[in-house]
């Protein structure tokens, strides 16, 4: 039973990972560096994504970032990173919906062809991807919205800024890397923090969740108190010289920005998963000059128990 367990603590940190749900670390500086430098720069790095909590120390909502950038050699320019979660409440893209009309453009991501415009309402037929198939089967289990049936693609502004197909597997060989090998990184660092007991998460709390009359709610509640605790893991799965799911993208995802800044785009949003924008945040302060400016948060999981329940 243990076994049958774990085994879904580590489905769930995987399924977290391609959810975006989980802030990725910042490469760890090298060795060399004193302890007290690392220890202040990890104190400043940014979260894309947090839980808010009551007095009582309970969920309440799960929120992701939307934090602004600019800077004095770009005097009007503001780059936004707006953080995703890919299966949410649907009042969390209505309200994303509404933000994008302010920008001039945001830049956005799907591995698809260049120049993909994802219909309203999103796909009609069920995906027959692996990452696809388990978004759809999670946002039924937790009774969450997918973000492809409720962001409006069609709007002018909103531009495809990801890899094809064809390129993210070509990436994907030249640097020997597979699906099977990313889950099994996963797996490696879900267990060494079991083991350490900072995934927090109760084997039985868990097995009850899942049999649950309240089985969303409770699910959800397991999962957000999780994010903080696998802070390390989109890093693990990013590796020491980077990777074709966060890396590569991210590069591509700048070759569109630059397009978009020498056409004099102002006002420019980067709507991707939480899990590529702290890379993104360097790449803007290193070959940008950009700093951080601002930042608001949008919640993206209500965690209050069904009304039945609360009574």
């Amino acid at each position: 039973m243990t076994a049958f367990i774990r085994h879904w603590q580590l489905l769930a940190i995987a399924l977290a990972t391609w959810f975006g749900l989980i802030p990725a670390a910042w490469a760890e500086p090298p060795a060399a560096a004193p302890a007290a430098e690392a220890a202040a720069s990890k104190a400043e790095e940014p979260k894309f994504i947090r839980v808010r909590r009551d007095d009582d120390n309970r969920p309440q909502t799960m929120e992701t970032a939307v934090i602004s950038y600019t800077s004095k050699a770009r005097p009007g320019v503001t780059i936004d990173l707006i953080g995703a979660v890919h299966i949410a409440d649907k009042s969390y893209y209505d309200e994303l919906n509404k933000q994008f009309e302010k920008y001039d453009v945001v830049l956005y991501e799907l591995v698809a062809k260049e120049g993909t415009r994802i219909p309203k309402e999103g796909r009609k037929e069920k995906s027959s991807h692996p990452i696809g198939m388990m978004q759809d089967g999670m946002s039924t289990i937790l009774e969450l919205s997918h973000q492809l049936a409720c962001i409006d693609y069609t709007k002018e502004n909103l531009v495809h800024a990801d890899m094809s197909p064809e390129e993210f597997s070509k990436s994907m060989e030249q640097r020997g890397e597979s699906f099977f090998q990313m889950f099994l990184r996963m797996m490696g660092t879900g267990i060494a923090q079991s083991a350490a007991g900072a995934s927090g998460m109760n084997d039985t709390e868990l097995l009850l969740a899942l049999f649950s009359k309240d089985r969303a709610y409770k699910l959800k509640m397991i999962m957000a108190q999780q994010f903080q605790a696998l802070e390390g893991s989109m890093s693990a799965l990013d590796g020491p010289e980077g990777s074709t799911i966060i890396t590569e993208r991210n590069k591509r995802c700048f070759v569109v920005l630059d397009k978009q800044l020498a056409e004099g785009k102002k006002k420019i949003g980067v709507f991707y998963g939480a899990g590529h924008l702290p890379d993104m945040q360097r790449r803007l302060a290193a070959d940008y000059g950009f700093e951080r400016s601002g930042e608001s948060w949008l919640t993206a999981w209500r965690l209050q128990p069904p009304k039945d329940a609360a009574k």
